[in-house]
């Protein structure tokens, strides 16, 4: 691998007049390309944060003789404070250096003075990047570094930081690491989640300019092998120890801490964003030689959003407007030109007021040649589902076979003339976002290659489409605590949904409504609970194949409990009622788990077969020492799908003759105390009758006691009167007595 580095320096010429101004940069790359003679062409974008003028940007350049060519755009502002005050500013150039074929890393290097003014005591500042010139075998292209960029200013107040999210997008899917770099000086208080990209603050954080100087680097998510031009090639290990990352880019921003302010609540006088605002870290779509817009919204209903802060490409443009009760919103605009195609462009923004700003969102602008990659589709919404609709005549060339959902194992069909999929809202690798005012579920349509094939002419698809709801309504009972209805798509079997429901008894048809969650339920009350399956299909059939409980809503949680497991039943008070082929019911004895939890939840994996397969896996049932899988090929049946039912939600009920520890409590990997037939019984009639009757002669017998203890209390009183008033008769007349 060590054929050779080709190194381009960046000699970086701030000005003079504006000394201690520099706020930060980043480095952003084009799509590298190998030229037929095996030279490698790089472009990359550099942008530099500061103030007051910020046209004076870092001069560009190649290290002697190890550049065949060389070309260097002009420098424009991108964005700049609208106050007059000259508090931040944002510059953007580009250069492209074609390399020679003896190198397989590509380095760049620049350095120059002064930081801001800040309490790291950093003065000079070095930016680098770093990149492995090999072709990949998972794309057979060159690899790609990851995307990221940020405001010029961020500023906080001191009681208000908690964390800052940073982009960090990788094209090729590879797994993105962020760390400080050699040689940082990080403040006290401040921390890194590197797997999150997320600074942090684990204690107090001091007012002033903090300085930040990050390293972002890619690891491949599965195991490949680069090539390079010189015919030799390396292997990369997914599952290393220690591995070397494909790129490094560094990443360098400013901080400052705010004095503090009396309330800190998101929308009160730090801005929020609404819904209009596309969510951290979206992959956007632009087309060249057509206006790209994104809107960006926000409100602050005790303070004056005056601007909105943003980090783009040249030649954006900015439409800012104020609206009523302390929204605001901005309208960017850039008219992609024929040289950024392909490019990812990060666009950062943030909300300003005088006293702080918003959080920093950052999404990445993906720039293609023709519109169909940014397709839009037809989205219904329902209360815990959504479906999709693309039209296949606005989308020529478009095959149904090699798109999928972010879950492939949720595909979609085609009838001729649409492309359908349907989901629910916890399936499919739909996501739940916090969108401001609205909470959003997000999903999107993705194409895919072949593993073997060598070209490909097909188009590449990348549509997102997206339900919000308002907060102002429970969305909760829509998707935490309500998830009953669940819709897949698979290729063979078009679209097909279950529901989990409880019921309120044993004739599995008065269901418990969506409003009575979480479900009341006592210990030792049976519990019962159906699963229904629909399909486009007529002859098909339901097997649920295992059902476990949990103390929350994660079927993978490690605390749980099996019912049912490889199609055995396997708790003993768990009782199945008879159905049709695509209805399972049945019913079980509340339990609870051991601690402090007082919740349960149930989650089942159902499979969906053809009713007349002898090879299928409903057809073979229970089957208790299932080491080895099938091949699933070998008959038409979907995969299987998790559903989760619940919460239950326990309530102390009393317990005749019983002691409070003898209430069965749920172990890990125990069975639930069984119940027999007479116990049962009591508990479905005699033992409520008893207990009324026992109610209530306790009732009967507490009143008697006291009614006697009254009574005994009044003779008490009668008699000490009395012998107190003979008492005084008798002394009385002795005292008359001796008067005489």
């Amino acid at each position: 691998m060590e054929a050779g580095a080709l190194v381009l320096l960046l000699v970086a010429s701030l000005a003079t007049a504006s000394a201690h101004s520099f706020y930060g940069d980043s480095i952003s790359f084009m799509p590298l390309k190998r030229n037929q003679d095996g030279t490698v062409q790089a472009t990359f974008h550099h942008r530099q944060n500061g103030r007051s003028i910020c046209t004076n940007h870092s001069t560009l350049q190649c290290g002697s003789g190890l550049c065949s060519s060389f070309r260097r755009s002009s420098v424009l502002q991108t964005d700049q404070d609208a106050t007059g005050l000259g508090r931040w500013c944002q510059t953007e150039g580009d250069a492209t250096a074609t390399a020679a074929t003896n190198g397989s890393t590509l380095s760049l290097m620049a350095s120059g003075c002064c930081w801001v003014s800040n309490g790291n005591g950093k003065t000079n500042w070095t930016s680098e990047a770093e990149l492995d010139l090999g072709t990949r075998s998972d794309s057979r292209a060159l690899n790609s570094c990851p995307v990221t960029s940020t405001v010029s200013s961020l500023r906080v107040p001191q009681n208000c930081f908690s964390s800052l999210r940073l982009l960090a997008h990788d094209p090729d899917g590879d797994n993105v690491r962020c760390s400080f770099s050699s040689g940082a000086t990080v403040s006290s208080n401040f921390t890194l989640d590197e797997a999150a990209c997320s600074l942090t603050r684990e204690g107090d954080v001091d007012v002033g300019v903090h300085v930040f100087e990050l390293m972002l680097q890619d690891f491949p998510a599965k195991n490949i092998t680069l090539t390079y031009a010189d015919g030799s090639s390396v292997f990369r290990d997914a599952s290393a120890a220690n591995p070397s990352p494909l790129c490094k880019v560094k990443l360098q921003f400013s901080v400052e801490i705010l004095p503090p302010i009396p309330r800190c609540h998101p929308g009160h006088v730090l801005p929020v964003f609404l819904s209009k605002t596309p969510s951290h870290g979206d992959v956007l779509h632009a087309t060249v030689g057509q206006m790209f817009q994104l809107q960006v919204q926000a409100t602050a209903s005790h303070s004056s959003i005056h601007d909105f802060q943003l980090s783009g490409p040249r030649n954006v443009v900015k439409v800012f407007k104020v609206g009523e009760h302390g929204q605001a919103e901005v309208t960017v605009q850039w008219n992609p030109q024929t040289s950024d195609l392909y490019r990812l462009v990060p666009v950062c923004f943030t909300a300003e007021t005088n006293e702080s700003q918003s959080e920093m969102r950052c999404v990445v602008v993906m720039v293609t040649q023709a519109s169909i990659t940014q397709g839009k589709a037809l989205v219904e919404c329902s209360p815990n589902k959504m479906k999709v609709t693309l039209d296949i005549d606005s989308m020529p060339g478009i095959d149904v076979k090699f798109l999928e959902l972010r879950d492939p194992s949720c595909s979609l069909t085609s009838n001729g003339t649409h492309i359908t999929g349907s989901m629910s809202f916890s399936t499919c690798g739909t996501k739940i976002e916090d969108a401001g005012d609205f909470i959003s579920f997000r999903n999107e349509i993705d194409s895919f290659e072949m593993p073997n094939e060598i070209i490909t002419r097909r188009r590449r698809v990348k549509i997102g489409f997206s339900c919000q709801f308002p907060k102002t309504i429970s969305i909760s009972s829509y998707y935490n605590l309500y998830n009953s209805d669940y819709v897949f798509t698979e290729s063979s079997f078009g679209s097909f949904g279950y529901t989990f429901e409880i019921y309120r008894d044993s004739n599995f048809t008065n269901r418990v409504e969506a409003k009575a969650y979480p479900v009341e339920v006592k210990l030792l009350e049976t519990i019962y609970m159906g699963i229904q399956a629909q399909s486009e299909l007529p002859n098909v059939k339901l097997f649920v194949e295992s059902c476990k409980a949990t103390p929350d809503d994660n079927p993978e949680n490690a605390l749980s409990y099996d019912l049912i497991k490889n199609g055995c039943v396997t708790d003993e008070t768990l009782t199945v009622s008879p159905s049709n082929e695509t209805s399972f019911n049945f019913g079980v004895q509340a339990f609870k788990f051991n601690s402090n939890y007082e919740q349960v939840f149930i989650t089942c994996s159902v499979i969906m077969c053809e009713a007349d397969s002898p090879f299928s896996r409903c057809a073979q049932g229970c089957q208790p020492n299932a080491s080895r899988r099938r091949r699933r090929g070998l008959t038409r049946e979907t995969v299987g799908h998790y559903i989760t039912q619940g919460p239950l939600q326990f309530v102390e009920a009393p317990v005749p003759n019983a002691a409070k520890d003898d209430i069965p409590v749920m172990k890990k990997n125990d069975q639930p105390p069984a119940v027999s037939s007479d116990t049962e019984a009591s508990s479905g009639g005699d033992w409520k009758i008893k207990q009324i009757l026992s109610n209530n002669i306790s009732t009967v017998v507490l009143a008697c006691a006291f009614l006697l203890s009254m009574v005994t209390m009044a003779v008490a009183v009668h008699y000490f009167r009395t012998k107190r008033k003979e008492e005084g008769e008798r002394d009385t007349l002795i005292m008359s007595g001796c008067k005489k």
